[in-house]
């Protein structure tokens, strides 16, 4: 087949510290290839010397059959026909469809006055294209995340790319959205001979809907190989995992039996507007409850009338007995409740602080004496939750963005223990965090429902749900549908319950 990127013996250290160790990459043309491996294995900054953000040390690059490319600069990338689709999207929500696909780049009249039936007739053509109704007038803003990825594949198509780079495209998507996002790779491939490079942590994704995949280990290869293998069947996810970590991971049993004391919680005919219906459920002392369903199905906004960031239309929150309404985060901290939000890099770290600021900032008070803030205090903090949390982190001075996304979840998590809450809600725990340190916070959580805390876990993945929940709640548009016990949970049960199916 014809390669249209060589990527050989790649080097890069950072202050002394070797990062791609000799690394090599190839993919073909028309072909959707997975670059796999744990946080920190070096991907992202494989694809950053790739995208013109970082230069090598050393190695070589052909692209589109031309020798020792060197890329400059991102804007280098872009003219040589390379796109690069961020995790964090770069879309600005306060202006138009049409403007943001052509921001930086906006057609204009022979006057020179921006040209914006033009855009929105060409943004018009490229929707079509992909067989998707969008409104090129549209605000950003009203558009869901599904829709805001397509976006960004529209802004590869309007300059031509042959190349693009995906970063963990579907963290945020629903299975419906991540399938529609899918199809109009696959319409890219097929169409347009288009390359992707395809970077995730979801193996079932790879396996679904990629062509081959490279797996990177502390900066050096571990493995390629095509997913269709020659028995005509897929390879195995657990065969990827253990190119990923060394070791068989996924087939790791985290939950263990544990005991469950009495009710310490209840939620009563629960009703938020436009989100949630007469939700009611209970909780017990050491019991870890799943709360699942598509997204949009409300999980998220029951979680945060509990932690006090929503109002609550009608119905009861009720810790030991005791009615609360907690109308502020810093309400529901002081009644014993801490929260890990869904989204770590906008709700849960500060990204201007270090590591140890990040850990201690929930009981700041406690680290000060008069107005001053203690030091000390913060660093015998933080080194507590390192050593008990095993949080990977050379000096707690280092930016807490310096950290894998693993790391900075156990952060988020060591803050809200050093609170001592009697529940912890923790929504989509382990997003964007690597298959090794996935098991390392199932291991956390498991340790804290042990202690006795009360832990609801909210997660739009199954797999997730079933691996350390005792029960599961299922939710469709807003209300309870089901509820499952440990010893009857099944993918299947819970995909009839969160679509609005009942079970026999």
């Amino acid at each position: 087949m014809e390669h249209v990127l060589i990527m050989k013996d790649i080097v890069k250290t950072y202050s002394g510290v070797p990062v791609l160790k000799k690394v090599n990459l190839e993919v073909n043309k028309g072909e959707i290839h997975a670059l796999i491996g744990e946080n920190g294995a070096g991907k992202s900054t494989l694809m950053n010397i790739l995208g013109g953000v970082t230069p090598m040390d050393s190695g070589s690059i052909t692209l589109f059959g031309e020798e020792n490319v060197v890329i400059h600069n991102p804007a280098m990338a872009q003219e040589k026909g390379i796109a690069f689709i961020h995790q964090e999207l770069n879309v600005v929500n306060d202006l138009p469809v049409y403007e943001n696909l052509f921001l930086g780049r906006e057609l204009r009249k022979k006057s020179g006055v921006v040209d914006k039936s033009a855009m929105i007739a060409k943004a018009k053509e490229v929707f079509a294209e992909m067989r998707v109704d969008i409104n090129p007038s549209v605000q950003m803003s009203s558009l869901g995340a599904s829709f805001k990825q397509i976006i960004e594949i529209s802004k590869a198509i309007l300059i031509d790319a042959k190349l693009i780079i995906m970063d963990e495209p579907t963290t945020s998507l629903t299975q419906p959205e991540v399938e529609s996002v899918f199809a109009i790779m696959k319409d890219l491939v097929k169409n347009r001979q288009v390359s992707i490079i395809f970077i995730s942590h979801k193996l079932n994704e790879v396996v679904e809907f990629c062509d081959a995949f490279t797996v990177l280990r502390n900066g050096e290869n571990s493995g390629q190989a095509n997913v269709n293998m020659e028995d005509g069947t897929k390879i195995p996810q657990a065969d990827i995992a253990r190119m990923m970590v060394g070791s068989d991971v996924l087939g790791v049993d985290v939950y263990e039996p544990h005991d469950i004391g009495e009710e310490i919680f209840s939620v009563e005919h629960l009703t938020i507007p436009h989100h949630v219906k007469d939700m009611s459920f209970t909780l017990r002392k050491g019991e870890i409850l799943g709360i699942t369903g598509l997204l949009g199905d409300g999980k998220d906004e029951l979680v945060r009338c509990i932690f006090g960031d929503i109002k609550k239309e009608s119905g009861k929150i009720i810790l030991d007995g005791k009615e609360i309404n907690p109308k502020h985060p810093e309400q529901a901290k002081k009644l014993g409740i801490g929260m890990l939000p869904s989204n770590r890099k906008e709700n849960a770290i500060i990204k201007d602080l270090s590591v140890r600021e990040n850990i201690a900032i929930v009981t700041i008070e406690e680290c000060k004496k008069g107005l001053a803030i203690q030091s000390s205090r913060e660093d015998a903090i933080a080194n507590e939750y390192k050593e008990k949390l095993n949080i990977k982190v050379d000096n707690l001075s280092n930016k807490i963005t310096s950290l894998s996304g693993g790391n900075q979840q156990k952060v988020v998590l060591a803050k809200w223990l050093n609170a001592k809450p009697e529940i912890m809600i923790l929504s989509n725990p382990t997003q964007g965090v690597d298959v090794g340190a996935k098991n390392e916070i199932y291991g956390l959580i498991m340790d804290l429902a042990k202690q006795g805390l009360g832990i609801i876990i909210t997660s739009g993945e199954a797999q997730e749900i079933m691996k350390i929940c005792d029960r599961v709640l299922v939710m469709f548009h807003g209300e309870h549908r089901g509820e499952l016990n440990r010893d009857q949970l099944s993918e299947e049960d819970i995909m009839i319950l969160s679509t609005g199916g009942q079970l026999n």
